[in-house]
């Protein structure tokens, strides 16, 4: 199949497939005499591997280990699941980052008055250093 048929297949961009191509992630496809990319149903399988693993916020270094531990049949598992663990203490400080900011501009919007007054405590907090952590 060429790349837009892989791309539907996947949901997989046909740039974003360049650029994995590009950056090594996947392997450079089979080209037709005249040059056209060519996909086998491997490839989609690995694509929309990446796609799901994108999905859940995995980054682009750790989707290349998780190919190289899918790749391998003597993986364990435990290293599998470490990779897994770390993102999701990942995700977890994001998450405690976002939720912060979150309470701190609704504290910041129920100050304001939002009326034809021209003092804001939104911009007088932004413009306030935050409180050291």
């Amino acid at each position: 199949m060429n790349i837009g048929d892989a791309a539907r297949a996947s949901g997989v961009s046909a740039k974003m497939i360049r650029h994995y191509e590009r950056i090594g992630l996947i392997r450079t496809s089979s080209r037709t005499q005249a040059g056209y990319r060519q996909y086998r149903e491997r490839d989609v399988h690995l694509l929309r591997f990446i796609r799901r693993a994108r999905d859940l916020g995995f980054s682009l270094d750790q989707i290349g280990q998780l190919l190289s531990l899918w790749d391998d049949p003597g993986r364990a598992s435990a290293d599998v699941k470490r990779l897994a663990e770390a993102h999701i203490a990942d995700l977890d400080a994001r998450i405690a980052a976002l939720t912060e900011m979150r309470t701190t501009l609704e504290t910041l919007a129920r100050a304001c008055h939002g009326d034809h007054r021209p003092d804001c405590p939104i911009l007088q907090g932004l413009a306030t250093p935050p409180p050291a952590s």
